[in-house]
């Protein structure tokens, strides 16, 4: 799992500790921090022990929630890192309503501000979209631009589908798999193609060429058929279908680039140009 940051973020005066997982394109947050805010527990230990017997009775109900959590070296109060239970925003959301707080809404409400619109999402997915399309539009984007952005994310959310119905986790696999696929088809790793177009915290997608939206997509949409056509199920079988399907479109961009003599991993980015400084 990359780490690139690594911090606290405030609610209502509570620090929450998180962690952004660069290749999955994740916030991880501290649980029992949630939990304490939940419970209203100003001691850190009464709301970790809360939080184990939660786990506990979650656990002994078969709940996903527990086991879509990762643990996470974290700073402690002392200065010193110590694994840590963590979640995402989907997983946070179920836990949240495993907990009677009247703090349940409000750190629902939070954590969609600071980055999570998918629990957004979950709940209205057109009003997701038409978010995106305003913001894509705000920025700049050309209508072609965002209707190529929403087709290949519909086309991501369909692979990321069958891969939770197949027993692949949401996160770190979600991330080795998207890897394999982006390697196969471009020859660079996410983290390099992101770094070729200077790109820190920020979304690869957002910041692709048309061609290169269209190649991620014809890999991802040919991994997902190709893993349907043997059913494939876990970490080895999704492999050798993000390794299958990767290499389909490398094939296409191949021909492409040797019909129009032009390279479509690029390092065009869509950042805003960069302020002169003045002296």
């Amino acid at each position: 799992m990359t780490k690139t940051k690594n911090e606290v973020a405030l609610f209502e005066s509570h620090p929450i500790r998180r962690v952004y997982d660069e290749a999955a394109e994740v916030w991880w947050f501290s649980v029992i921090d949630i939990v304490q805010v939940l419970t209203q527990q100003p001691d850190y230990q009464t709301a970790r022990k809360y939080w184990n017997k939660l786990k506990e009775r979650l656990r002994k109900e078969g709940s996903e929630s527990v086991t879509n959590c990762h643990r996470l070296k974290l700073p402690a109060a002392d200065g010193k890192h110590y694994l840590t239970d963590v979640a995402g925003a989907e997983t946070l959301l179920r836990l949240v309503q495993s907990i009677p707080s009247p703090k349940a809404e409000p750190i629902k409400l939070w954590l969609a501000k600071v980055g999570h619109e998918r629990m957004q999402e979950l709940a209205d997915p057109a009003q997701a979209l038409d978010r995106a399309r305003a913001i894509w539009l705000q920025q700049g984007r050309s209508d072609k631009w965002i209707q190529q952005r929403m087709l290949g994310q519909e086309t991501r959310n369909k692979l990321t589908d069958y891969w939770a119905d197949h027993a692949i986790k949401q996160g770190e696999e979600y991330a080795i798999l998207t890897n394999i696929i982006h390697q196969e088809w471009s020859d660079v790793s996410v983290k390099t193609h992101k770094q070729l177009k200077g790109l820190k915290s920020h979304n690869l997608r957002d910041h692709m060429s048309e061609a290169e939206l269209i190649f991620t997509a014809l890999a991802e949409l040919s991994t997902r058929q190709v893993a349907e056509s043997v059913d494939a199920t876990g970490m080895d079988e999704n492999k050798q279908a993000a390794r299958s399907g990767g290499r389909i479109a490398k094939k296409a961009r191949q021909d492409l680039e040797a019909q129009t003599g032009r390279k479509v991993v690029s390092a065009d980015n869509l950042l805003p140009p960069a302020r002169k400084k003045f002296k």
